[in-house]
């Protein structure tokens, strides 16, 4: 089951050709994010965590922003990362610099560059590079997901008993509304599966989900960035998208949630039971 409208033959085969170019991007940019990387990086204040993401997110950018839009010259750029809801019709470009930049700032290694391509507010290209591994996802809409030229297929637990699940918090300025409603869902998780992660960024969690390493993620926010990527990803190796309470997800969905089609009723029966 996929919210995400298909393509036709001819466009899928469009968007393939392209995607060499967005994977030499997206490798680019995580190339210079690598460079940047400091195992003992501990900012100690606020104003420098603020000042070590702004100058990561501009590296990136320097190399980037001008190769992708060269590669789509029609489509817009999406500027704000941490902005939500639907987009003007046409073709953007969601990228996301430092997926993870609060882990890379601070010596962690959860991190990655990706770029989505993304029209008439569904996804249809992506490519996320895990700089530290090499790792290299993408998919193209119709032609499947892949982890380094191989095919990706999602879980096939259907005992929800069994299911490793996470999410993570969106934004740092996220009201306390949806702190509690989190707090709350994972508390319920925490009731129902094996095991719970809460953890950022969404889609280096969404990765394991196309994978099949994890089996549901699931976040109460509409950033863009955090599942564009991993929308795709799943969708195309076989899994379940829509919203928490099982209704097709969009851009113009309030929250997210990506899974195994065998644990899928029984994450959205958990998620909506919370009152």
């Amino acid at each position: 089951m996929s919210a995400i409208p298909a393509l036709n033959p001819a466009d899928s085969s469009e968007l393939a050709a392209v995607l060499d170019g967005v994977v030499a991007a997206v490798t680019a940019g995580g190339e210079r994010l690598r460079e940047r990387y400091r195992p003992t990086a501990r900012p100690g204040s606020l104003h420098e965590i603020v000042r070590d993401l702004d100058a990561n997110d501009e590296a990136v950018l320097a190399v980037v922003k001008e190769p992708l839009l060269a590669l789509r010259p029609d489509a817009q750029w999406a500027e704000d990362e941490l902005a939500g809801g639907a987009l003007p019709a046409g073709e953007w470009w969601v990228v996301d610099t430092a997926e993870g930049n609060i882990n890379h700032i601070h010596g962690m290694s959860d991190w990655s560059v990706t770029a989505t391509l993304v029209r008439d507010n569904a996804p249809v290209l992506t490519a996320v590079h895990v700089p530290l591994t090499g790792d290299l996802y993408t998919a193209v809409r119709g032609q499947g997901a892949f982890l380094n030229g191989r095919h990706l297929r999602v879980s096939a637990k259907s005992d929800f008993k069994a299911a490793l699940v996470g999410t993570g918090q969106a934004r740092p300025d996220d009201s306390e509304e949806a702190l509690r409603r989190m707090g709350a869902s994972i508390t319920a998780m925490l009731l129902s599966a094996l095991v719970v992660r809460a953890s950022v960024p969404a889609t280096m969690q969404l990765v394991h989900v196309a994978a099949g390493r994890m089996d549901a993620f699931w976040q109460f926010s509409d950033v863009r960035s955090d599942h564009l990527p991993g929308a795709l990803l799943v969708s195309e190796a076989g899994g379940t998208v829509t919203d928490t309470r099982g209704e097709p997800w969009t851009l113009s969905s309030q929250d997210f949630l990506a899974s195994a089609p065998g644990i899928h009723p029984r994450a959205v029966e958990v998620l909506t039971g919370l009152g």
